[in-house]
């Protein structure tokens, strides 16, 4: 591996950091807090450590896709180790472990929290807390890649940092990697910048509406409120925050052809249809629930709660506007259910995805077809009007295989090391692996992770960079082979 240019793309990372600090520090300066000079002296830390590194091992090897797994890996552990000094140098977050755990579930679009009174931390801090929802959301390696020179590489970065499905799709956008990452930005800056004006023409305060925001193109969760968006019990509120969540939920390529007014993509995008199918599904059923069984008795309030939950949950964002914990069981149920699916492959969502789903089910259909009724045909699977690849559709299979396993033994992992219950076990993996935040039990919609010792946040921590990292690219670093030249 070329650890040279490692080392100076870690610098690179490091200085994007600490320069993104200057927005939280300015965010101090106007509330007058006692947060300013703990952002100040991070962000020199950071500058310190990062303009160095970047500086002296600035020599531009290209970047094969070893080298590509190991910063993607790497990266996220320095940028969110360097991100959580800020809160231990205010005292809102003393623990190393704590608040490593606070950043790295914000980078990855976790937004799983162990604070108890989050409205009780600097305004400064929160926006720093939500700003690594915006850095994270479209992936903090390909806002790198804006800033590296051009042949290091950075196709093997995108690649480390994609997710399985945008394989299996061939999405791409120009042949110059920085072209295409700087029209990513774009798009996921417009998103951000629309819903914040929206928010704030519904009387969402200036602050709030960032972090919101922030929150949820990201998919992330984050909010400035303790209840989350329940505290601002606006209908209003909700219903824009769905519709972002749902965009969140879509391929950015997708948006990026329909801006192009390429109409054709809609109509020829299997795993939209899909994607839209499920939220239909999954919406009408919660608000069919929480209406048959009195949990709202306007069905308006029931249409606007559940679907709410459902795309919080589809989409890995993890907000709540109730405590679905409350709800009937059956819904409880449902909302289980959706937190395996996922949205759409090259968003910023995490979670197994749609994709995988349609070509799980379409070799299902085709096996059985082919076994008991046409055992002598040749029945093709088709996505998007291709047809796909044998070692496509094994790719599929073995990345839907891997997340059920991880669940399974990260969920026996935790009930031994935290001795907590069946269901808080399973619902922190799932809620980790997924990116979701919230999930059932004592991590429930209205708890948080902060009772959970610091072998299990630590463990907890490392299954949120493997989900965001789409899996692969974090577990082939165990493979012996990794190593070997």
């Amino acid at each position: 591996m070329h650890f040279s240019s490692i080392a100076h793309i870690i610098g690179v990372l490091l200085v994007v950091t600490g320069s993104s600090m200057s927005l939280p520090i300015a965010c101090s300066l106007y509330y007058q807090e006692n947060d300013l000079y703990p952002l100040l002296y991070s962000a020199l830390i950071t500058l310190g450590a990062g303009l160095p590194t970047s500086w002296i091992f600035r020599k531009n090897n290209d970047l094969n896709i070893k080298d590509g797994f190991f910063i993607a890996v790497t990266g996220w552990v320095f940028v969110s180790a360097f991100s959580a000094i800020p809160f231990m140098l205010h005292g809102a977050i003393p623990s190393f472990t704590d608040a490593f755990f606070e950043m790295i579930s914000g980078y990855t679009t976790t937004g799983a929290t162990i604070l108890t009174d989050i409205e009780a931390v600097p305004h400064g801090l929160l926006f720093w807390r939500s700003q690594t929802h915006l850095l994270g959301g479209m992936g903090f390696l390909t806002l790198a890649i804006i800033f590296l020179p051009h042949g290091m590489g950075g196709l093997r970065l995108f690649r480390a940092e994609s997710s399985p499905g945008q394989v299996i799709t061939k999405e791409k956008f120009k042949p110059r990697n920085r072209d295409t990452m700087v029209r990513l930005w774009w798009i996921y800056i417009g998103l951000n910048t629309i819903q914040i004006i929206l928010l704030c023409l519904g009387g969402m305060p200036l602050f709030d509406s960032l972090c919101t925001a922030f929150g949820t193109v990201s998919t992330s969760g984050y909010s400035p409120r303790n209840a989350s968006i329940g505290a601002y019990n606006s209908a209003y509120f909700d219903w824009v925050i769905t519709l972002f969540m749902f965009l969140g939920g879509l391929s950015f390529f997708l948006i990026y052809q329909v801006l192009r007014g390429d109409s054709k993509a809609l109509q020829t995008n299997t795993e939209l249809r899909w994607y839209i199918g499920f939220l239909l599904f999954f919406c009408g059923a919660a608000t069919l629930i929480l209406w048959a069984k009195g949990t709202y008795t306007n069905p308006i309030d029931a249409l606007r709660y559940g679907t709410f939950q459902v795309m919080s949950l589809l989409t890995t964002t993890g907000f709540a506007t109730a405590d679905y914990e409350l709800w009937p069981q059956s819904a409880q149920m449902l909302l289980y259910v959706v937190c395996f699916i996922g949205a759409c492959a090259g968003s910023t969502t995490s979670g197994i995805k749609v994709v995988h789903y349609v070509i799980i089910s379409k070799y299902m259909y085709a096996s059985i077809r082919k076994i008991f009724f046409q055992p002598m045909a040749v029945i093709s699977i088709r996505l998007n009007g291709r047809t796909l690849d044998d070692d496509i559709i094994s790719l599929a299979l073995c990345y839907f295989i891997i997340n059920i396993f991880m669940i399974l033994i990260g969920g026996f992992v935790m009930t031994l090391t935290d001795n907590m219950d069946y269901t808080t076990a399973m619902s922190s993996i799932i809620a980790s692996l997924m990116n979701i935040g919230p999930g059932f039990g004592a991590i429930g919609p209205t708890e948080n992770f902060a009772f959970i010792s610091d072998i299990g946040k630590w463990f907890l921590s490392w299954n949120m960079l493997v989900g965001r990292l789409e899996m692969f690219s974090a577990l082939v670093l165990f493979f012996p082979s990794f190593w070997k030249k």
